[in-house]
């Protein structure tokens, strides 16, 4: 071996460690780089979920905020609106204040003592006894006020008032031999009547029960037979003569029919509303147009119109109307005691003065 030969190997073993160490330095190198790669990509992601979540937040933040503005909105209309109806009942309320001052100095003024502010509120529930029976003939409120003006008078316990309390006791006799008038259930039947009336079949409407079935086809050898049949069949339906009974046959077209519909509720309710005021001409009039117009519109030969017409029959029949007794002899009574009573007391005042 030459020495340049022996010098160059050294050389080389120098080299190839250098490159050895430079190869390993590049491998920590790109191993770290690799990790921190990771890790920024790793925080980059932890990043955009963060970022996600607080868009979400802030969305449902935000679509929270305008609930709460909508909610404080109605709530400050409803505070607005109930202002109001506080302000107008604080007005009516100084108005109810104002009329019961003026009905206090009212009672102040007419009586002087306490026997006449009985008598003055004995006189008052006997006349609104007869205005309930001579407005809407209400004898249960009648008879009520009736009874309130005896306790008082029972409880004044003045003997001078037995012909007052006499009376008013034969008044009260008189309206409980009234007969009674079952207004509640009356006016339920009609609600019923009301509420049938939407689903009441008109006359064109129904086919007649005895109508005969189709006849069932045979089993044809030829389906081209058996086909035509059913064809047949099916154009024979398009067509149909039914005699009705009735010189003419009303048809109606759908918004005509809902007009009708609504006429004979109308009608019903109309009825209710003399069935309330105990006007009974009105009440069977109404009651009598309805079955007119049940019998030449529906079908009330079976089903709910048969059972719609029986119910207005036994409605027509009913007494509404009944003979009210006049209740005035005991009003009467208490004015004339009542009068008698301020003509002693001027007499007295004269007298006293006189002397």
């Amino acid at each position: 071996m030459s020495e340049s030969q022996t010098e160059a190997l050294p050389v080389k073993s120098s080299i190839g460690n250098k490159l050895a160490q430079l190869s390993l330095t590049q491998l920590t190198l790109a191993v770290l780089v690799a990790v921190f790669v990771w890790q920024w990509l790793a925080a980059h992601h932890d990043i955009n979920v963060m970022q996600e979540q607080l868009a979400k937040k802030i969305a449902e933040m935000d679509g929270s905020n305008k609930a709460n503005s909508l909610m404080l909105s109605k709530a400050q209309e409803d505070s607005r609106e109930l202002a109001a109806k506080l302000t107008l009942l604080e007005t009516r309320y100084a108005e109810t204040q104002a009329q019961r001052s003026a009905l206090e100095d009212l009672y102040n003024d007419l009586s002087s003592s306490r026997d006449e502010m009985v008598l003055a509120e004995i006189e008052q529930l006997l006349l609104v006894a007869s205005q309930q029976l001579q407005l809407s003939a209400n004898v249960k409120a009648a008879l009520i006020a009736m009874q309130t003006a005896d306790a008082r008078l029972q409880r004044l316990n003045r003997p001078a008032l037995n012909g007052v309390r006499k009376a008013i006791a034969q008044d009260m006799d008189k309206l409980r031999a009234l007969p009674n008038v079952d207004v509640a259930s009356l006016s339920f039947q009609l609600d019923t009547l009301i509420s049938a009336a939407a689903e009441l079949p008109l006359i064109y409407q129904q086919r007649d029960a005895k109508e005969v079935a189709p006849e069932a086809v045979a089993d044809e050898p030829n389906r081209w037979q058996r086909l035509w049949r059913e064809i047949w069949q099916e154009v024979k339906q398009l067509v149909r003569i039914q005699n009705t009974g009735k010189t003419e046959l009303p048809l109606l077209p759908p918004e005509q029919e809902f007009f009708l519909r609504e006429n004979l509720k109308l009608r019903l309710l109309l009825a209710r509303v003399d069935l309330i005021s105990r006007d009974e001409v009105a009440f069977k009039a109404e009651i009598l147009t309805v079955q007119e117009w049940l019998r030449h519109y529906f079908d009330v030969k079976n089903g709910n119109g048969q059972h719609m017409m029986d119910s207005l029959k036994k409605l027509g029949a009913a007494s509404i109307n009944i003979e009210l007794p006049d209740i005035n002899p005991s009003l009467a009574q208490v004015r004339n005691y009542r009068m008698s009573r301020e003509a002693a007391a001027e007499n007295s005042t004269r007298g006293k003065v006189a002397r």
